[in-house]
């Protein structure tokens, strides 16, 4: 597989969040091609172990599909930030806990068909309930969820959301080998 030859790259959408932009790109046999790439910042999301039998998520709002989804806590990494503050920083935001233990379980993209966005997913556990924190858009329930009862809601479409899934399941896994 050869890689492509980026030939010019236009910005025309610059938000909060992500970044539009069209990059012209040539192929090995000289065809050029537009390619549409979402800029993002990345992202950490948190599953937060509050004892052996419990993982503390959030029910949330979603614009972007139009839904309330059932979800891990997450949050989008400020421009410099280590991503292990962030995910401390977000964690107590969305939840009001703090971790004594955080543990960067992996790193995925989560759309590279289309956008450069890196999740950085973790597993937190020892928590201290401090206080919550939400950003003004914010309004988030808190929902504990055995973890005996997590992938029948995968399962039966209770938790759709893919970063959720994943972590959720990589954080089962840690579970059952520990």
């Amino acid at each position: 597989m050869q890689e492509q030859t980026l030939v010019s790259s236009e910005y025309i959408y610059k938000g909060r969040v992500v970044t539009l932009r069209i990059d012209t790109i040539r192929k090995a046999d000289g065809k050029e091609m537009r390619r549409e790439v979402v800029e993002h910042h990345g992202a950490v999301a948190i599953v937060p172990r509050l004892d052996s039998e419990t993982i503390l998520m959030i029910r949330q709002y979603r614009q972007a599909v139009g839904e309330v989804l059932l979800e891990i806590p997450a949050g989008t990494i400020e421009p410099g930030e280590d991503i292990d503050v962030c995910a401390a920083r977000e964690l107590e935001e969305e939840i009001g806990y703090v971790p004594g233990k955080l543990k960067l379980m992996f790193s995925q993209y989560l759309a590279p068909g289309y956008s450069s966005e890196v999740l950085h997913a973790y597993f937190a556990e020892d928590l201290t309930k401090t206080q919550t924190h939400f950003d003004e858009d914010e309004e988030i329930e808190l929902v504990p969820v055995r973890i005996a009862s997590i992938e029948s809601m995968i399962l039966n479409g209770e938790i759709r959301d893919a970063k959720s899934i994943a972590a959720l399941l990589v954080a089962m896994s840690i579970i059952r080998s520990s």
